[in-house]
């Protein structure tokens, strides 16, 4: 055990209880249920939207209740279900980036306030990591970025799940140009064992930063690709919270669904 800057205990190694992301599917159930729903004006039941998608009970009742959160769908006086605010701004040709943007950054506050944590979209992009958005607030911080975040994909969460997304050859270019550097007395810095770990680990499981990047913080990542474009979720705690971070991880990784509806339509 270690403590951190703050003198509280914190794990020494990753958990070994992760279990595989699933947000994918329920992503492209999700957009199935809004197609249904585009295509009946008038409204649509849930009992048609089950006989349409092939969902039914309580699968269909909670992509729904997302849904109807989101503002993707309303539902009307009779029962049916026809198509919110939401998604007929993200629908629009004009203004659609800023509505992205905006629907993005809603969910990610409320994710935020549901986790407990700091909460962070990040992107792989011309071969550099950038957090593209970020849902922070007083009871809740940002990481400090002490070093570059593109310099240390090697050592935090969201640089380890995007570098899993990778083939081989797209992680050995980029440890090439950003040499692991140790940034704290947990930081993998041999190459051979960091390609090592990525390779064991499949690209759907969380990514956990426990201390690697920065003293008296920890971190999770889940991925959020949306066709070839690799992206990731994730959050931050002060490492005196570690005890929480799987609970906040699976919230996290549920939190993924609306942010990919947001990055996909």
């Amino acid at each position: 055990m270690a403590r951190s800057a703050g003198g509280a205990v914190a794990p020494t190694q990753e958990p070994t209880t992760q279990e595989p992301t699933a947000p994918y599917r329920s992503a492209q159930d999700a957009l199935r249920v809004l197609e249904s729903v585009s295509r009946r004006p008038a409204g649509v039941t849930a009992a048609e939207l089950a006989r349409r998608t092939g969902l039914t009970g309580d699968r269909l009742s909670a992509l729904l209740r997302m849904l109807s959160e989101e503002a993707y769908v309303v539902r009307t006086a009779d029962g049916a279900y026809v198509t919110g605010a939401a998604l007929r701004r993200l629908g629009a040709a004009h203004g659609r980036d800023r509505a992205v943007r905006e629907k993005l950054q809603h969910t990610l506050d409320r994710l935020r306030d549901c986790a407990g944590a700091a909460i962070y979209v990040s992107r792989y992009l011309d071969g550099e990591v950038h957090v593209t958005q970020c849902a922070q607030s007083a009871s809740a911080p940002a990481v400090h970025e002490w070093v570059d975040f593109r310099s240390a994909a090697h050592a935090g969460a969201i640089g380890k799940s995007l570098l899993g997304q990778l083939d081989v050859g797209g992680r050995r270019d980029h440890l090439a140009r950003h040499r692991p550097a140790r940034l704290t007395s947990r930081t993998i810095t041999s190459e051979r064992a960091l390609l090592s770990r990525l390779a064991a680990q499949p690209p759907t499981v969380l990514a956990l930063d426990l201390q690697e990047y920065a003293v008296g913080t920890v971190c999770a990542a889940v991925p959020i690709t949306v066709g070839s474009r690799v992206g990731c979720l994730a959050l931050s705690l002060p490492a005196e919270q570690a005890h929480r971070l799987l609970q906040a991880a699976e919230r996290l990784n549920r939190g993924a669904v609306p942010v990919l509806l947001s990055l996909t339509i």
